[in-house]
């Protein structure tokens, strides 16, 4: 190709290409804001050359592809970074939670139990004084209160945790669901000689929710994608999604991928979080609770029965007795008795006896089966909570850090910057002129040699 028709053609060539990449520049503006777009560019290369003689001729520019910018590397990483961060900034907000039902070991059953004791010595000096009895009871039923609140709030909970199962497995299969659907446009898109960069973003930030929900592995095959959760349970395959259940089992929501119970297999995200605290966190507590509880009732019912009461019988329990094994004491904890009479201060059968008052108060010394006193014991779990959230927030603190680095990584690969689109339209826009003024010199050449081969004729 070559004259002035080949030039108008290498010009037209260069107006649609520029006309493109203004189009191209314009969309990635206004998605600048959009939740995981990918910047495009224009995929340009020189037109075949023909040959003229001995001379090789450019034809022009060639629009090849629209090309988004992505790092497949750098998602999957992200992917695993999602579901770290989720799931430790899950844990951390459970952990917070139940560290503020216990606060410290100076409030709530730690100081109950030392208020309890207290009492055991006010009563001492004088120990038919039925006023100071009382306030022994009193303060035994604030104890028994506060170990009934606590296992109630753990149950409580462990039963939101255990809805949050339920909702989770449902957001997951929702996901999956769309992420298949939308494998199936882009391979439509594909085979129809398409560009899929649109719905392959979408697909990415569906993947990127997946994730914060549960750890996933994504693997490209023939048929589209392959979706599968981090002990290989199939999620996704190409345009087909398969769904989780959840069925109740000893009193919790297990999920099933088909018969396969797969919940103590799910790693990553903010369903093993919720999974990994309602059935070791929360029980953990929970046990630990009831010990301290049956140990507290049952010390105190045997130092009872080894004196006698204020009619001289000899003393019965104060606390009801705690179910066997401990198990559930401390939902269960209550005071049996309602007359402060009946309180075994004396060691001899005589009211002004305060000799057993010693053996109930041996108590708050006694170790209980942990190998531990009461108050050591409180707050050696008072502790235990205040240790694993401090350690999950530092966790969560690091993971965040992390995560932010990866997002601002793939935001120099894949993220719009206004400035660089500003000065691309402006280069784009010049050579859009440029080629515009070549069509306006050809077309002015073209019209003069027309013209010329008129005036030639009419000489």
């Amino acid at each position: 190709m070559s004259g002035l028709f080949g030039t108008l053609s290498i010009a037209l060539s260069s107006l649609s290409v520029s006309q493109e990449e203004m189009a191209i520049t314009g969309n990635n503006v206004a998605n600048a804001n959009t939740p995981g777009y990918s910047r495009q560019v224009a995929d340009t290369a020189a037109g075949d050359p023909i040959a003229i003689g001995s001379i090789s001729a450019g034809t022009g520019v060639v629009l090849q592809k629209i090309e988004s910018l992505r790092d497949p590397i750098l998602e999957i990483q992200l992917n695993q970074a999602t579901a770290q961060n989720s799931q430790l900034n899950t844990a951390l907000g459970q952990l917070q939670q139940l560290q503020t039902q216990f606060g410290s070991s100076t409030s709530g059953i730690g100081a109950d139990i030392s208020d309890f004791f207290n009492t055991l010595q006010q009563l001492s000096p004088d120990p038919s004084n039925l006023q100071l009895r009382q306030s022994v009871l009193t303060a035994a039923g604030n104890l028994a209160t506060d170990f009934n609140t606590a296992a109630n709030n753990l149950q409580t909970q462990r039963g939101n945790l255990d809805l949050n199962v339920v909702q989770s497995v449902s957001a997951v299969n929702t996901l999956t669901s769309q992420i298949a659907g939308v494998d199936q446009q882009i391979e439509s898109l594909k085979n129809a000689g398409d560009d899929p960069s649109t719905l392959v973003d979408t697909q990415t930030n569906l993947i990127r929710q997946l994730s914060a929900l549960v750890n996933v592995s994504v693997v490209p095959t023939d048929q589209g994608i392959s979706v599968t959760t981090g002990n290989g349970t199939t999620l996704v395959s190409g345009s087909q999604s398969f769904a989780l259940t959840t069925e109740s089992s000893a009193g919790a929501q297990h999920i099933f991928s088909g018969s396969h119970d797969i919940t103590g297999t799910l790693t990553g995200g903010s369903l093993a979080a919720v999974i990994q605290t309602r059935d070791q966190e929360i029980p953990s507590l929970g046990n630990s609770l009831d010990q301290l509880a049956a140990g507290l009732a049952n010390g105190l019912n045997s130092a009872n029965a080894t004196g006698t009461d204020l009619n001289g019988a000899p003393g019965g329990n104060i606390f009801a007795p705690p179910p066997p094994g401990g198990v559930g004491a401390a939902a269960a904890l209550q005071v049996s008795i309602t007359d402060p009479a009946l309180i075994a201060a004396s060691s001899d059968g005589s009211s002004g006896s305060n000799g057993n008052l010693a053996a109930l108060a041996a108590v708050a010394t006694t170790p209980l089966a942990n190998g531990q006193t009461p108050i050591a014991s409180y707050s050696s779990l008072v502790f235990q909570i205040g240790n694993a959230t401090s350690n999950t927030s530092a966790d969560a603190d690091s993971s965040n850090l992390i995560l932010q680095q990866l997002q601002d990584q793939r935001g120099s690969v894949s993220g719009v910057s206004l400035d660089q689109e500003a000065s691309n339209l402006i280069q784009y826009q010049t050579a859009y002129q440029a080629a515009a003024r070549v069509v306006s010199a050809v077309d002015s050449l073209l019209a003069d040699a027309v013209n010329l081969g008129i005036d030639a004729a009419q000489q």
